[in-house]
């Protein structure tokens, strides 16, 4: 440690740290960090642990600032088209010992003791300069609200009860709202680890924070108005009624199982625009309580996909389930790992389903769900087909009066997704194609997007 803030005070440590903001690595530390040598991912925070803190990057088990228990951080932010800035991704804390932590109890847990209180270092990431140029923006301690912290608490303990259940190959960022396990390796091969109740080898995994509740702590720091905010629980709440959010956020609904929209409407006193993108959307806000102009905060801390669903009555939906568009060059740019359709997979998603009864509409009933590491990993078929019929330029297959017909997944080659246009009027919302298509030869293409097949959403989520 160097002698420019005392290792024995947070005060002093965490006003030290705060003299980072607003400059770069490179005005801060010196002649001596341009010949640092790192590299890797993780090489900001090492940057800074060794030439700005004085101590040597290690994976101790204890906290980096010990004598404190304060562990440091280091976390990228993109910035907006808007110019506001968010977390870029995850926040990656320590690896899970499967073969050590089934011992643990959360209170006296290697996560607990390394993570309880963190200081944390927000720079922006820009992939065009020097990673010492990058400018630091934000940076202050944090330890969770008690709150949080019970959600975290229950978030480790799922995970804790999977590996004791020798299922540790089977964790998913989708079992748990705001502590996540995720993968932690540059090969899924390299990653594989033993786990103590099961043969199978388990990928290594790391604990993190989802990137809502990261961008919840950096809303914090920056001390933005968190107005366009609402809460589903109170303070008490979870320890009162010993609940889990799933089952906080399902008896809220149960009480309108069989009534219309309109009818829910008429309960709240609610005079809704019925044509409007946001119908539904302002229904789940009202039975959960939150104001028709605001996000869920619990939802947006974990990440949670909303979609909602109407059946037929055969229990099918009525359309395919649409994720966001994607861009061509950055489907290329990508791989299967760090795609965003992979990305969204991973997340745990919250379904409400509508049904039609003798032609009248009806909520049926609301899910939590996460999608299995199997189905995701069958799903990359999908994925790879996508990139390599973007990458070959072999888009369209023919033209038959005047429709095209591609070369991308559709529903009936699989089971769970497939690739379409992801636009109302196909021949203005077009973007930019890395290579030309060899029928067409144009250098843009309509919007697509990945696509839930009905049958799926209707066999693996509503019937299950």
């Amino acid at each position: 440690m160097n002698n420019m803030f005392d290792s024995n005070s947070v005060n002093s440590i965490v006003s030290y740290a705060k003299k980072l903001k607003g400059y770069t690595l490179r005005e801060k530390c010196g002649n001596e960090i341009e010949n640092h040598g790192y590299k890797g991912k993780g090489n900001f925070g090492q940057l800074i642990e060794k030439f700005y803190f004085g101590y040597e990057p290690n994976s101790k088990a204890e906290a980096d600032f010990a004598e404190v228990g304060m562990e440091l951080k280091s976390s990228p932010l993109k910035k907006l088209k808007n110019g506001e800035i968010r977390s870029k991704e995850r926040l990656v804390l320590n690896i899970i010992n499967y073969l050590k932590v089934h011992n643990e109890t959360f209170e006296e847990s290697s996560f607990l003791k390394k993570n309880a209180h963190l200081l944390l270092i927000f720079y922006l990431h820009e992939k065009e300069k020097d990673i010492l140029n990058y400018l630091i923006k934000l940076v202050d301690d944090w330890k969770y609200p008690s709150q949080d912290l019970q959600i975290i608490k229950r978030d480790w303990e799922t995970i804790n009860q999977k590996i004791k259940d020798g299922k540790a190959h089977e964790l998913s960022e989708g079992d748990t709202f705001y502590l996540g396990a995720c993968t932690k390796g540059s090969t899924a091969a390299k990653s594989l680890r033993n786990q103590p109740f099961n043969k199978v080898k388990a990928k290594q995994r790391a604990y993190s924070l989802k990137q809502g509740y990261v961008n919840h702590i950096i809303a914090n720091i920056a001390q933005k108005e968190q107005a366009t905010y609402g809460k589903i629980l109170t303070k008490e709440t979870i320890l009162a009624h010993l609940q889990t959010i799933e089952e906080i956020v399902v008896s809220k609904f149960e009480p309108y199982y069989g009534k219309t929209p309109i009818e829910i409407e008429n309960i709240f006193d609610l005079e809704l625009n019925r044509k409007a993108k946001s119908y539904f959307a302002n229904l789940t806000r009202a039975i959960l309580g939150i104001g028709l102009n605001k996000k869920i905060e619990e939802f947006e801390k974990a990440d949670i996909q909303v979609k909602t669903v109407r059946l037929k009555e055969n229990n099918l939906p009525d359309q395919h389930i649409s994720f966001p568009i994607f861009k061509y060059q950055k489907i290329i740019n990508s791989n299967w790992d760090n795609s965003n359709f992979k990305n969204i997979l991973e997340q745990k998603f919250f379904f409400v389903f509508y049904q039609f009864e003798n032609k009248k509409l009806i909520l049926k009933k609301v899910k939590f769900w996460n999608m299995s590491n199997a189905d995701i990993e069958e799903t990359k078929v999908v994925w790879d087909k996508t990139l390599e019929t973007i990458e070959k330029g072999e888009i369209v297959k023919e033209i038959k009066n005047g429709r095209r017909f591609t070369y991308f997944p559709n529903s009936s080659e699989h089971r769970i997704s497939h690739v379409r246009p992801h636009a109302t009027d196909i021949y203005k919302n077009v973007n930019s194609l890395p290579k030309k298509d060899n029928l067409t030869k144009v250098e843009e293409y309509t919007n697509h997007s990945f696509w839930f097949n009905a049958k799926y959403v209707k066999n693996e989520i509503y019937l299950q």
